[in-house]
């Protein structure tokens, strides 16, 4: 495939996947994963862009927006990460030490573009007041769908573009033992990313389950699919087993409060 028609079509990739939030609902297009593993599929190697999909949502996994603050943009560094891999044959390992530069930017990126979104946000604003309506639709649904567009394709298209054969060359000069380090790096920050959701949604009483996962990992040498599924098995059954109880309790409780000699109402 042409490296333009790459380039083109990898940044329509990246504005989908920006507009699943924006403009199309929450649909979870927006998600490493997803864009890298549609990056594949737009270049005919839908495997490199799954595996460095996941390797990069595992790192995005503990990166929460909350209010004003703009964490690295993973989605991003995921789609130009899994272009590089699928165009040049690199390992995940190695897309991964380009994802977080990339993500870095788009970090930068969006709150340069949040900035002249929001002064768009006081024109239309103003243009309300003066009743003029459409001028005030045109500001919030097309200027800043394009501008929102543009922030995710241009950055794409120029490091696919422009940027993928010289990535490469860069590669290449560098020392295998520093190639060997950045991939052990990148394990760490998937451990990192694990670590950050845990630190969110671990407590005393999810505890005995996180050891018992890796008990049946380490030790019986379970796939992480067999692991899953006897969590959702073992999930079920507790589960059924607190309602049960909780039913009978409730019923206990209203037959020792139930008077025969009362009417029933």
């Amino acid at each position: 495939m042409d490296t333009l028609v790459s380039a083109i079509l990898v940044g329509l990739v990246g504005v989908f996947c920006m507009l699943d939030s924006r403009l199309l609902g929450r649909l979870n297009f927006e998600q490493p994963l997803i864009g890298a593993t549609l990056v594949g599929l737009v270049l005919g190697d839908v495997p490199t862009g799954l595996a460095v999909g996941a390797a990069v949502e595992l790192v995005s996994m503990g990166l929460v927006q909350v209010g004003a603050a703009v964490p690295p943009d993973m989605v991003l560094g995921g789609i130009v990460a899994s272009a590089f891999a699928c165009l040049t044959g690199a390992s995940a390992e190695t897309a991964m030490t380009i994802a977080i530069p990339v993500a870095v930017l788009g970090q930068l990126l969006g709150i340069v573009f949040r900035s002249i979104i929001a002064a768009l946000t006081h024109v239309a604003d103003a243009s309300i007041e003066e009743g003029k309506f459409k001028k005030a639709y045109r500001m919030h649904i097309v200027a800043g769908t394009i501008l929102y567009s543009l922030m995710y394709f241009l950055p794409i298209f120029a490091a696919v573009y422009v940027g993928t054969d010289v990535v490469q060359m860069i590669v290449d000069m560098i020392p295998a033992w520093v190639t060997d380090g950045l991939n052990v790096a990148s394990k760490i920050l998937t451990a990192y990313g694990l670590a950050l959701l845990l630190s969110m949604m671990l407590n005393k009483g999810m505890t005995p389950f996180l050891f018992l996962g890796f008990m049946l990992a380490s030790y019986l040498g379970l796939s992480v699919i067999a692991v899953s599924i006897f969590g959702v098995i073992l999930a079920v059954v507790l589960m059924s087993i607190k309602y049960a109880n909780n039913g009978t309790l409730a019923a206990a409780s209203a037959g020792a409060d139930y008077d025969p000699l009362e009417d029933d109402e």
